[in-house]
């Protein structure tokens, strides 16, 4: 069977883990050179030894660290096709109670982390006049999450910032999507359960913090959204950007 990303040099963040390390599998199947950042050095390690990716540890809360980096990846291994932004952190709270340095952290890697990451990745795209642009952002974005203001505030910046940066520059050839999962079955949705809620919670939804349901009655996996990035990365996609696709199981109730 034909890789539909073969050869393509592929940057991940977030990749130690998660969501982060299925969208590496996927797209190291599809055929793509896959560089693999993330803080976490084991995880990397890891990560590298089970799908051939080629380990970057970077912190993409560092704007002169990701720029190192970024320029690291461009000499070894090759002209970056693909950035894909899913690092990422959670630290639920109350909205009037996040402390100073909750809300920080959270918009340091959410916001501020595809910020850099795109700034440095997309000037060398522009060169060339090719590229995409992923950023893996969250349905809480788009739709108000009771106990998760910060996390939702810092991705639907990442959003607006990427629909902004895929305005100026589709003129470039360059292509910029959002995937927005809902509950994925993730470290990061089991830190939610640890107060005592479960995955029937979150499939039959939670009136009291005014939450609906997932109508498919799935949690989703990352499979799930790795699945869509690399459909959003390949030809097949070759004539949407500026889209925003919910990966969510119809929980956002788009319409």
């Amino acid at each position: 069977m034909e890789r539909t990303l073969a050869g393509m040099v592929a940057v991940v963040t977030g990749a130690g883990g998660g969501i982060g390390a299925a969208v590496s599998q996927a797209l190291a199947d599809e055929g793509a050179v896959v560089a693999a950042v993330d803080r976490d050095e084991p995880a990397l390690a890891a990560l590298a030894e089970r799908v051939g990716a080629t380990p970057h540890p970077a912190d993409v809360r560092d704007s002169s660290v990701v720029d190192d980096t970024v320029d690291r990846i461009e000499s070894r291994l090759g002209p970056i096709g693909l950035l894909v932004n899913v690092a990422g952190v959670l630290h639920p709270g109350p909205a009037t109670s996040i402390s100073d340095a909750d809300w920080q952290d959270t918009f340091a890697v959410n916001a501020s982390g595809v910020f850099h990451m795109c700034r440095a990745v997309v000037r060398h795209m522009r060169a060339r006049g090719a590229g995409t642009v992923v950023t893996v952002a969250s349905n809480a974005a788009g739709v108000p999450r009771a106990g998760l203001a910060a996390y939702a505030a810092s991705k639907a910046a990442a959003v607006a910032y990427t629909m902004c940066l895929g305005l100026e520059v589709a003129r470039d050839g360059i292509r910029c999507n959002v995937v927005s999962p809902g509950s994925t079955d993730t470290a990061m949705l089991r830190q939610l359960w640890a107060g005592g809620a479960g995955p029937r919670d979150t499939i039959d939804g939670q009136p009291d913090q005014f939450r609906t349901g997932i109508p498919l009655g799935r949690i989703g996996s990352p499979a799930d959204v790795a699945d869509a990035v690399v459909f959003l990365a390949s030809a097949r996609a070759r004539q949407i950007t500026l889209q925003n696709l919910y990966v969510d199981g119809g929980a956002a109730l788009r319409m």
